[in-house]
């Protein structure tokens, strides 16, 4: 179940952008602790409005892809656990978003990190699996 190409890239490049400043955001941040350089605190700080921006445009794609993919494919019980998955790794990305956004637990605040980090990093390799178990099926 193909999006039309215009929605799919919209997707892409979205998570890209999320992607690259999120990785850009990782090493500003360890560069700012590791350099005396106010450069590297800008940066990160750039970066991370950046991460923001493209994570409220990814919420609307999401929002978007409910009823034109999800909800067609688990209809048709098309992909259902690498759909599921990604529905699962895509919600926990956005409640550890708003988590580092707007809980100040110290203690809590490295663990809701590092899940987010992770995910983060995890969410396009399984993007990819997803797109190729759907492929592969439909062929």
């Amino acid at each position: 179940m193909r999006l039309k190409p215009s929605f799919r890239f919209s997707i892409y490049a979205a998570l890209a952008v999320l992607l690259l400043t999120g990785a850009g955001w990782l090493v500003a941040d360890r560069q700012k602790d590791l350099s005396s350089s106010e450069i590297w605190q800008q940066t990160a700080a750039s970066l991370l409005m950046a991460h923001g921006g493209a994570a409220m445009v990814t919420l609307l794609l999401l929002g978007a892809l409910i009823p034109v993919h999800v909800l067609r494919g688990w209809r048709n019980g098309n992909n259902l656990v690498s759909g599921s998955a990604m529905i699962a790794l895509s919600t926990l990305l956005v409640v550890t978003a708003f988590g580092l956004y707007y809980l100040g637990s110290e203690a809590v605040r490295p663990w809701i990190s590092w899940i987010h980090i992770i995910v983060g990093f995890a969410l396009p390799a399984w993007l990819g699996l997803h797109i190729f178990l759907g492929r592969r099926r439909s062929r």
